[in-house]
């Protein structure tokens, strides 16, 4: 026997196969198995358990000019989806050549800050609930307003005229200039 390490090792030798020698791989198969096995326990443990994402909103906004009613073409509309009254971000979108946008990706059963931006048109901004499958929001947009100046004389609306007098006691000051 001129070699003999081949008589420490264990070998098995399974019907018409050749003769395995266990003593030379049974140190890596050792080693396969105590890392293998414990990976696959913590696989088993935690788990990636599929989570199915939210059933969504499909929100389509209509952005439209308040003055004659036609589509407002290339409108900023900005959604913030709200999570129990969070803001979780926002995207924005361009509405069409028929003023419109459509999104579906917002978690049904959340709230959404909306708002619109187009130049030249006073900005709207309002919350809406998302409580069913579908939401269609019409948003018509101004020109925007003259700034309000206590210091310029403003017309009374009529009915109000004798309430200022008697809220006030005395008559309110119109030609008054500002203090300099």
């Amino acid at each position: 026997m001129a070699h003999g390490f081949e008589r420490r090792g264990i070998s098995i030798k399974i019907e018409s196969m050749s003769r395995i020698r266990l003593g030379r791989w049974l140190p890596l198969v050792a080693a396969i198995v105590t890392v293998a096995v414990p990976a696959h326990a913590q696989e088993q443990e935690r788990g990636r358990k599929y989570k199915p994402p939210p059933p969504t909103c499909k929100i389509t906004v209509t952005v439209l000019k308040a003055s004659n009613g036609k589509p407002l073409e290339n409108a900023s509309v900005v959604f913030h989806p709200l999570k129990n009254g969070k803001d979780e971000g926002n995207m924005e979108l361009k509405t069409n050549e028929d003023g419109k946008v459509t999104i579906d990706v917002i978690p049904m059963g959340d709230g959404l800050r909306l708002q619109v931006l187009a130049t030249g048109y006073q900005t709207f901004g309002e919350d809406y609930d998302l409580p069913t499958d579908s939401k269609d929001i019409e948003v018509k947009l101004k020109r925007p307003q003259g700034q309000y100046s206590i210091y310029e004389s403003h017309p009374e609306p009529s009915g109000q005229a004798g309430q200022s007098q008697s809220q006030n006691g005395s008559k309110p000051q119109q030609d008054q200039k500002p203090p300099q």
